[in-house]
């Protein structure tokens, strides 16, 4: 890949994925609250399928490439990696409202900075007050929207108070794990030079096993879906008969399969497969940036992607963004920017220019002797 295009194609998965990914979450939440299980197996068995094909080795369609990275290691990762989508998708279980489940993850930049410190790493005073703004941002934007809908935060939506106090607690829990498990995976890409396709191979192919003790649940919750009622496209449909005229026939007749599929398909599953899909699109480009980017940087990114995708569904559902919403998308978007700036300009500015100094200094030495 160019390495001008790089910046681009991560932005289109990330963006393009996850939000689309955010959008088919919330419409399977509000049709079954508590299918969090079955969504997550989807997820990783559709992502294991598809990574498959990366990881075989040429030649030899069935055995795969020896990984880089121990097994032991992915093993761990994807145990982590289990937990935290488990617990994250288990706190709609408790009533835990969209808004409420990002202003919780959210705050990924500021445990994903706790764990770097406290494994030695150190950040600039900009760095920390970008993650603070930005994480302020995001409260402020959930806090109106949750305003607007006429909702209590303290409630999430119709939770009674001990339901909605275990929904956070693990949400917490998922996003220390969270912090940790990035760490530890930034260590690994750096370790032993990864490929960001091995991690999403492995890390979902291994974490399969996880859900034998589920099975009775999985079925239970796919037949809930199931019983959901059909997609309504029939006036797609005669949309599409009007533009014969204007259409090639080829493109009626793929439009007219394409509703045909939708319209045999109960909405809990046809969101399920979309989640599923994006899924994949989504942690695609979230693992291309893991390996190329520091845990923070990662983390900055999915938060500004998470503000993208709250105020889509804000406006895809008819809502308003009033002045608070607007004060806290500037403050996410103008964090984002001030951490990139330091993190890619300034901090690698002020490095080159001490090592230049250095340089000066040494040749110096020599001429002086």
């Amino acid at each position: 890949m160019a390495a001008g295009l790089e910046p681009m194609v991560i932005t289109a998965l990330i963006f393009g994925g996850c939000c689309t990914n955010v959008f088919a979450l919330e419409a399977l939440v509000k049709i079954e609250p508590k299918s969090g299980l079955v969504i997550t197996f989807f997820q990783f068995i559709f992502v294991t399928c598809l990574a498959y094909s990366t990881q075989i080795q040429p030649g030899a369609p069935y055995t795969l490439a020896p990984p880089k990275v121990p097994f032991s290691r992915w093993a761990f990762i994807a145990f982590m990696f289990y937990a935290i989508n488990m617990l994250n998708n288990w706190a709609f279980a408790y009533n835990i409202s969209v808004p409420v489940h990002i202003i919780l993850r959210s705050f990924g930049s500021v445990t994903t900075m706790i764990a770097g410190f406290l494994r030695g790493k150190r950040y600039s005073k900009l760095q920390v007050f970008s993650v603070v703004l930005l994480t302020i941002g995001v409260l402020a934007s959930a806090w109106a929207d949750s305003a607007s809908k006429g909702k209590q935060m303290s409630v999430g939506s119709g939770a009674s108070s001990s339901e909605f106090a275990q929904g956070l607690a693990i949400l917490l829990v998922a996003q220390f794990a969270s912090a940790y498990m990035g760490a530890y995976t930034e260590d690994t890409y750096s370790q032993f030079q990864a490929s960001w396709k091995e991690n999403l191979f492995y890390s979902h192919l291994f974490a399969l096993p996880l859900f034998l003790p589920f099975a009775g649940f999985l079925r239970k919750q796919y037949r809930s879906l199931a019983e959901t009622p059909h997609m309504d496209v029939e006036q797609y449909v005669l949309g599409v008969k009007q533009g014969r005229s204007t259409n090639s026939a080829a493109t009626n007749e793929m439009f007219l399969a394409v509703l045909s599929l939708l319209g045999s398909m109960p909405q809990g599953i046809l969101f399920l497969f979309t989640n599923a899909i994006t899924q994949l699109v989504c942690i695609s480009g979230v693992n291309l940036l893991s390996a190329k980017s520091s845990a923070v940087t990662v983390t900055i990114v999915l938060n500004i992607r998470k503000l993208v995708s709250f105020i889509l569904s804000t406006i895809i559902f008819g809502h308003k963004l009033d002045t608070t919403m607007i004060i806290g998308s500037t403050l996410v978007f103008g964090s984002g920017a001030l951490y990139g700036w330091e993190t890619s300009w300034r901090m690698p500015r002020s490095v080159q220019a001490v090592g230049n100094g250095q340089l000066e200094g040494a040749e110096k030495d020599k001429k002086s002797r």
